[in-house]
């Protein structure tokens, strides 16, 4: 039977969740980058090999990048962006001597994953990440006050948000700033207000149409490189699946893939298939994507959300949500015993447990959270690959 590599995020030296608590949470896989070089930067031989050193002393395995990360001038495709994609093209290579073959990345102008709510309280009194549009419309009109922002919402989507403002204490708009505005993965430094509107000034003119454009020229330069070393890119879905702060997204949809894919028609181009991101849109089909692009599928986020209403949707326990786990894990069991691949898989956004909230971690990132999550998906593919008697 061919399983999936149980994975697990580790944000470095610095994570204060240490490589002996992942490999006693059961993984076996580190998912890891090197968050210490400057996004741009070439990564040396050397810097590489001393992380993987520190991960094989902990009886663990670097399987996967997450992330290499995308300059904003290549997704822009101005300034320096081609000596930008030349570095790209030597880390690539650089991963590939030292047997790193998945890399995941993402294409999301400026920000990474936004939620508006860090500490969603459940019945249990654990923790869970949670987006409101009201809350988001709020700080883009009213708090960041972002040029022109009123244009992008109707007078009623507006009116919501001012009503929800209005019942916020001082403390509560400072947090809901600081939540927004929360820095990359691997960062403790959240964006400034300045420095967002000044970042969103270099995208004034772009849209859909122009960033996709430039991910395609991006991947028609890289993935050669990544096909011929036998690695695999691993695109991560935006999240949330739509337009924040008027910016354009480019990997929301099962269309969206679909164009990508065509464009660069290369194994080595790929989906990071995460359930979380592309569930928070209901008009996805996930197992229809597993269907369709399954040959493409090169890393996996399974985690679940709630859609509350048309505008909250929140984190929920990975085997309890909108997207059917059970439906998943069981076409994704198929799809690696056909083709012979066993895929990495992260747990991903695990709840804050009591027990983890005195100690610092990146949002969605705690230790107990994420180990639940892991168990249950350990378990319930041990239980499809028995019913399917794998």
């Amino acid at each position: 039977m061919i399983k999936m590599q149980q994975t697990m995020r580790w944000f470095g030296p610095s994570d204060n969740v240490k490589l002996i608590d992942i490999r006693q949470a059961g993984a076996t896989g580190i998912v890891t980058a090197l968050h210490q070089i400057s996004v741009g930067e070439v990564w040396t031989i050397e810097a590489i090999k001393e992380r993987q050193q520190i991960i094989i002393e902990a009886g663990l395995e670097w399987t996967v990048v997450e992330s290499l990360p995308v300059h904003e001038e290549i997704k822009r495709a101005s300034g320096n962006y081609r000596q930008y994609i030349d570095n790209y093209k030597i880390s690539l290579q650089n991963l590939a001597e030292c047997g790193i073959k998945i890399i995941t990345y993402n294409f999301m102008p400026i920000l990474d994953w936004v939620r508006t709510n860090h500490n969603f309280i459940n019945e249990d009194g654990s923790k869970a990440l949670l987006y409101n549009q009201d809350a988001f419309t709020y700080f883009d009109v009213f708090l960041l006050k972002r040029p022109n922002s009123e244009n992008d919402y109707s007078d009623a989507e507006k009116e919501k948000a001012l009503q929800f403002g209005n019942y916020l204490t001082e403390d509560e708009k400072a947090l809901l700033f600081k939540n927004v505005l929360l820095g990359l993965p691997g960062s403790k430094i959240n964006f400034t207000a300045e420095q967002i509107l000044s970042l969103l000034d270099n995208y004034a003119n772009i849209d859909n149409e122009k960033l996709r454009e430039n991910l395609i020229y991006f991947l028609s330069e890289v993935a050669p490189i990544a096909e011929k070393n036998r690695q695999r890119l691993a695109i991560h879905p935006d999240d949330p699946p739509f337009s924040v702060l008027g910016l354009p997204r480019i990997v929301s949809t099962e269309k969206d893939i679909k164009t990508i894919f065509e464009a660069v028609p290369l194994n080595a181009n790929g989906l990071c298939y995460c359930t979380g991101s592309l569930g928070a849109n209901p008009d996805n089909n996930l197992e229809k994507i597993i269907d369709d692009f399954g040959d493409r599928i090169h890393f996996l986020h399974l985690r679940n959300t709630i859609r509350e209403s048309e505008t909250i949707f929140r984190e929920s326990e990975h085997l309890n949500g909108d997207a059917n786990m059970e439906i998943i894990v069981e076409k994704l069991l198929m799809l690696m015993n056909k083709t012979k691949i066993s895929l990495p898989m992260r747990p991903d956004h695990g709840f804050l447990h009591s027990v983890d909230e005195s100690k610092e971690t990146y949002p969605g990132y705690s230790l107990v959270g994420r180990l639940k999550g892991l168990a249950e998906l350990r378990g319930l593919e041990m239980g499809i690959a028995y019913k399917l008697n794998l």
